[in-house]
């Protein structure tokens, strides 16, 4: 079954008492994109979650977030005291007179740059904090594909729903377009009688017949309704699918609305006319859906 770009996955774990928290959320895109928030200490694996999120998913944006939580007391960003104490001193060279005077909010200046440092953790602890976040993003992105798969059902049944309707509009213009001839040879051959018969002549049965055989040439949509149903049929194996078939379903879509196009175009019958319709009708809702399909 046809997959959808829209969805949301998440995954928590404590490990030595740091709570780490992954969510994944994607919506639609024509490619793959990952937007990637990380802390500072986890930012060495920014290419490592790229890598696994590319892997699961072929189309759509992902905003990728995560969270680390100490909830054991073990500070997680240290101070740099050095570059601290530098601003200190060169705040108090400004200040004219006795410096002591001198007020400074040391909790707006851990806000300059260089103040606060993440810990660098040894190649250990950073192995583990690894493996904990890629099984972590693992989970997360399961949960992810499981939700795309959900929605994608729900589309996929709106997009069927929509195909048997077109089928049934189409097995109406079949059975019409032979019933428009024989009404046109009828229509013409009684104006042509009604005209002749001013002028006491007789009508040309040779020649009416040619006129309408150029009519039913003009206006024969078989190839166009043949086409229009292998369309349908191709759509609607696509959507049973469980492959990433988005681009092949727009192209198949836009495949379909040039033959509903033609098929207005030759036929001159308000019955068929109506029909066409409500199959470009359906056709523009098959395109809005197709939109959200991976």
């Amino acid at each position: 079954m046809i997959t959808s770009m829209t969805g949301f996955g998440q995954a928590c774990a404590e490990i030595e008492g740091v709570v780490y928290t992954v969510e994944i959320r994607s919506v639609n895109n024509r490619y793959f994109k990952a937007a990637l928030r990380l802390p500072d200490i986890a930012a060495f694996l920014e290419g490592d979650i790229e890598k696994l999120t590319r892997e699961s998913i072929q189309r759509g944006t992902l905003n990728y977030s995560l969270r680390m939580k100490n909830v054991s007391g073990q500070a997680l960003f240290d101070i740099d005291e050095n570059t601290l104490k530098a601003y200190v001193s060169r705040l108090r060279r400004l200040v004219p007179g006795d410096a002591s005077e001198c007020t400074i909010d040391l909790a707006a200046m851990l806000g300059l740059p260089g103040i606060v440092q993440p810990i660098i953790p040894d190649a250990e602890h950073t192995e583990r904090m690894k493996n904990t976040i890629l099984k972590l993003s693992s989970e997360a992105l399961e949960q992810l594909k499981q939700s795309r798969l959900e929605e994608g059902q729900a589309l996929a049944e709106d997009l069927l729903n929509h195909c048997r309707k077109m089928r049934d509009d189409l097995e109406v213009i079949r059975q019409r377009k032979d019933a428009v001839v024989r009404e046109y040879h009828e229509k013409l051959r009684k104006r042509v009688e009604e005209l002749l018969s001013q002028a006491q002549l007789r009508i040309d049965n040779d020649l009416l017949a040619r006129e309408v055989a150029i009519y039913a040439d003009r206006s024969d949509i078989n190839e166009e309704i043949t086409r229009l149903d292998s369309h349908v049929t191709q759509f609607e194996s696509c959507c049973k699918k469980g492959d990433a078939v988005g681009r092949r379903l727009d192209f198949i879509t836009q495949e379909m609305l040039r033959e509903a196009n033609t098929i207005a175009s030759k036929a001159s019958d308000a019955v068929i006319a109506q029909c066409v319709i409500d199959i470009k009708c359906a056709i523009d809702r098959i395109k809005e859906q197709v939109q959200n399909v991976e």
